[in-house]
């Protein structure tokens, strides 16, 4: 709701109609013809969705107070296996993004929707709107931003792919996924204590921007990497770095299925994508490095090794301290008062 209203999803201004619903779950385009591919929907269920067909408004309510409202333009339903299969590549209830999709309200309210007042949060600080990011770009003179997003704490594959960007454009905009996530991933609090002590520590302040983004986590793959793209646009980015697994979860998605789809929508999202390849550590090498500039990781792979947010979710969910190759000490010293992981 709070993002609709404040332009991240933009060209969405509203919770979906049903041609924008089964357009955007079967061809990844509004009826417009403009990408996006993640169905955005107020979901509700059929008692109340009978309720709702004669109300010429529906009022939204976050923890008793309200916070929008929506005029409804129709009320409908949809064969969730089969749309699960278009949005997520798979119908499976192990998958995080389908169980919660199945577990929703099985009707949808679409229609003209109003932001009325926005839900406060301790992270408040970091909540930019993307009006309020633009103008901090412009402040700096910053011309090419450059959009990092993440669920994790920072390791040292992802600062190297940061690093990597910063080398092509103006400003780093960081911005960590801190809204509904599964069990088991990282707090919100871990995240950007984590990312503090990368920014503050280890960027130039002049050139690194920290921010979140209080949005849902749907595990899509390649087709939630197409939309973080566009939420990074309309936050005023040039560039979004696009990775190995973007957005991916438990084997789902070939490792850079993202790169394959984001290409089909080359010259038509009004952001420039940095197709980075996967960051590993190479004791050959003594580095972070990619099989784009190392041999080892065909020739000796037993002297390399992955590093990434299930790695150190494992490593830490443990209680060991990560190899410093890995990880930033400084990090782990950040997170030792935190709640590390979700755990309802």
């Amino acid at each position: 709701m709070e993002k609709i209203g404040i332009g991240a999803f933009l060209p969405l201004d509203h919770f979906m109609n049903e041609a924008e619903f089964f357009s955007v779950s079967e061809k990844m385009r509004l009826p417009s013809g403009e990408p996006f591919t993640i169905p955005v929907v107020l979901d509700v269920d059929e008692k109340f969705a009978i309720s709702a067909r004669n109300a010429s408004c529906v009022e939204l309510f976050f923890a008793d107070k309200k916070v929008g409202e929506i005029i409804p333009k129709n009320i409908y339903t949809c064969d969730k296996t089969a749309i699960a299969a278009h949005v997520y590549g798979t119908n499976e209830r192990k998958h995080p993004g389908v169980k919660r999709f199945y577990e929703s309200g099985d009707w949808f309210i679409g229609g003209k929707t109003t932001l009325i007042e926005r839900v406060p949060s301790e992270l408040d600080r970091y909540e930019f709107t993307p009006a309020q990011s633009r103008q901090i770009f412009a402040e700096r003179g910053w011309k090419t931003i450059v959009g990092f997003q993440t669920r994790n704490v920072p390791h040292r594959a992802h600062e190297y792919l940061q690093r990597v960007a910063l080398e092509h454009v103006d400003g780093l905009f960081v911005q960590p996924l801190v809204g509904q996530k599964k069990i088991g991933d990282y707090t919100p609090e871990a995240v950007i204590k984590g990312y503090e002590a990368l920014v503050q520590g280890f960027y130039p302040a002049e050139r690194v921007l920290l921010g979140i983004l209080s949005t849902s986590m749907r595990y899509a793959g390649p087709r939630e990497a197409v939309f973080h793209a566009l939420i990074r646009r309309n936050y005023g980015c040039t560039h979004f770095i696009v990775g190995r697994d973007h957005a991916g979860v438990g084997g789902y998605y070939e490792k850079y299925a993202a790169h394959k789809l984001l290409r089909s929508f080359d010259g038509e999202m009004g952001i420039k994508i940095m197709y980075l390849h996967g960051p590993f550590y190479c004791a050959v090498c003594d580095g972070i490095v990619t099989e784009h500039t190392c041999p080892h990781i065909i020739d000796t792979p037993g002297l390399t090794q992955q590093i990434s947010g299930t790695l150190m979710r494992n490593i830490l969910n443990g209680g060991s301290k990560p190899d410093e190759r890995f990880f930033r000490p400084q990090i782990l010293e950040a997170l030792k008062h935190c709640t590390l992981f979700i755990e309802n």
